[in-house]
C-alpha cells in the first residue's frame, strides 16, 4: 500500500493529483479545490459522472464561510453543534467555486471532519479539499486504508489514519428559508437524525422544522450506490434461506452456492461502523450472495442511514 505522510500528501494535492484522506465517517478520495487537474483526477479515478456533486472539506467554520455566498444562523448553530463531526451542510456557494465540485448548481456541501490526521491536513491547505468516498463509482464505500489499496492499488497514495469510526457517509442537510419560514431537509440520512438536529434548533430557540427529503444537490442519490461485489439480497423477517433460496435465484437468473445470511449487530451505532466491513469481507471470504432480513427491531432515526445505504446496495428485495 503506497501510504504517505501530511508533509507528502499535501504535495501531491498540490501538485494536481488526488490522495485518499481518513475521516470518521469513510475514506475520501481529495482534490484540491483551486486545482482544476486535481478535480478531474477525483472524477476519472472513480470513474464518477459529471453530475453528481462533490462535497468540500475544511477544517473550520470560518473557512466554510470564505466558500459560500450566504451563510445563516441556521448554518452557524449547527455547524457549531456538530462540527468537527458527519455533518455536510449546503449553501449558496461563492463565485470562486469551481463548477466540477457543485455539478454546475448554485449551492456547495462543506463539511468539518473528525479526524486530527486530515484537520492537520486542511489546515495546511488554501480553501479546501473536495472528496467524494475513495471507491469506485456506486460501489461499497471503504473504511479502512486497505479498502482503498483493494479498489486502486499502487496508483492511489494513503494517508492512513485506521479505520474510521462511524462507518458512514455524512449527513447531508440544507436550509430552506421562505415566506417566514425555516426548513432544515435533511438529503441523505446518516449519523445526526433529524430528531437529533431538531433539539439542536429548540436548545437555540430556532423557529424551524427538520424533515427528510431528496434533491440533486446531495451525492449519493442514485438508485444503485454504495454495492458490493457480490449481490445483496433484502429479505422479510420470515425468509428461510434453504427454503426460499429458489426463489432469489429465479429472480437473479443465477444459482448460489455459498450464500450467507447476514445479521447486523442490534445497535445502530455498532451495525454502521461494521456495514462497509462486511459487505467487503463476504466477497473475499467466499460467499456469493448475501441475504439480509428486514428486522423490526431495526428501525428508527438511528437506522435511517445505515437502511437507506443498503437500499441503494441491494440487488433484489424480496417480499414474502
Amino acid at each position: 500500500m503506497k501510504t504517505v505522510d501530511i508533509i507528502k500528501a499535501r504535495e501531491i494535492l498540490l501538485k494536481g493529483d488526488v490522495v485518499a484522506i481518513p475521516t470518521e465517517t469513510v475514506y475520501g478520495l481529495a482534490g484540491w479545490i483551486h486545482s482544476e487537474s486535481g478535480l478531474r483526477k477525483i472524477f476519472s479515478t472513480k470513474e464518477r459522472p459529471f453530475f453528481d456533486p462533490l462535497i468540500v472539506h475544511i477544517e473550520s467554520i470560518e473557512k466554510a464561510r470564505t466558500l459560500t455566498s450566504e451563510w445563516t444562523e441556521v448554518h452557524q448553530i449547527l455547524a457549531e453543534a456538530c462540527w468537527p463531526g458527519p455533518l455536510t451542510l449546503i449553501a449558496k456557494k461563492h463565485s470562486s467555486i469551481n463548477p466540477l465540485i457543485t455539478s454546475g448548481l448554485d449551492s456547495v456541501g462543506l463539511r468539518c471532519p473528525q479526524h486530527d490526521l486530515t484537520l492537520k491536513l486542511l489546515a495546511s491547505i488554501e480553501g479546501g479539499l473536495a472528496a467524494p468516498s475513495a471507491n469506485k463509482f456506486g460501489k461499497t464505500s471503504p473504511s479502512q486504508a486497505s479498502h482503498v489499496y483493494d479498489e486502486f492499488g499502487e496508483s492511489v497514495s494513503v494517508l492512513d489514519g485506521g479505520p474510521c469510526q462511524v462507518g458512514i457517509e455524512s449527513t447531508v442537510a440544507g436550509i430552506e428559508q421562505s415566506a417566514g419560514t425555516t426548513k432544515v431537509l435533511i438529503y441523505r440520512p446518516g449519523h445526526y437524525t433529524a430528531q437529533a438536529l431538531q433539539k439542536i434548533l429548540d436548545q437555540h430557540k430556532i423557529s424551524a422544522t427538520v424533515e427528510y427529503a431528496e434533491s440533486p444537490v446531495a451525492p449519493g442519490q442514485l438508485k444503485h450506490h454504495y454495492m458490493p461485489n457480490i449481490p445483496l439480497v433484502i429479505a422479510s423477517a420470515d425468509f428461510h434461506l434453504e427454503k426460499d433460496l429458489s426463489q432469489i435465484e429465479t429472480e437473479l437468473k443465477t444459482t448460489f452456492k455459498n450464500p450467507v445470511l447476514w445479521k447486523l449487530s442490534q445497535q445502530a451505532a455498532q451495525a454502521s461502523r461494521e456495514l462497509y466491513q462486511d459487505l467487503r469481507q463476504f466477497s473475499q471470504m467466499g460467499y456469493d450472495l448475501i441475504v439480509i432480513k428486514r428486522d423490526t427491531l431495526q428501525t428508527g432515526d438511528d437506522w435511517l442511514g445505515i437502511w437507506n445505504r443498503l437500499e441503494k446496495a441491494k440487488s433484489l428485495e424480496i417480499k414474502n
